[in-house]
């Protein structure tokens, strides 16, 4: 799931938001679930009063399932990574299922390494740290996001 980037400037902060693509939210999956779930225990309970009991527990079987896979579509679909880059500094945001990682550097320090090789990252990296971004943008857009970071850094350097 891949989203495209968005770029924001306001004065000299910039700012680039990247999203996971999710077409539900957590509460509209919530109800998804509950709605697949009350349907197929319906009618396993109805298979059971005819006789059929057996038919019940494989009915537990399947929501715990869809239960387990749901719970872990729903832990990311919020995740995002954000870049804010100022003349203060660089700050990069990465929240990957439920859990926020924030990282500070300093602009001048900070080099953009992506050659463009399939599945690759764009790495931020500084004498002490690399952070890699771009999870959730496109393969083929990941060049120009790499491109705008760079220029905008050397544009703070100069």
């Amino acid at each position: 799931m891949q989203h495209r980037w968005v770029h924001r400037v306001s004065g000299h902060r910039h700012e680039w938001l990247s999203k996971q693509n999710c077409s539900l939210t957590p509460a509209q999956l919530a109800f998804v679930f509950a709605a697949l779930s009350g349907l197929s225990l319906a009618i396993a309970g109805l298979f059971a009063l005819s006789g059929a009991w057996m038919v019940l527990p494989f009915a537990l079987i399947e929501v715990s399932a869809l239960g387990i896979a749901f719970v872990f579509h729903a832990r990311h679909a919020t995740d995002y990574e954000r870049i804010v880059l100022s003349p203060e500094g660089l700050l990069v945001e990465i929240s990957r299922a439920s859990r926020l990682i924030q990282q500070q550097c300093v602009p001048a320090w900070i080099r953009v390494e992506y050659t463009g090789r399939r599945r690759e990252l764009i790495a931020l990296v500084s004498a002490d740290r690399r952070i890699e971004v771009g999870r959730f943008v496109p393969e083929s857009e990941r060049s120009g996001l790499a491109r705008q970071l760079r220029s905008e850094l050397q544009f703070m350097r100069s």
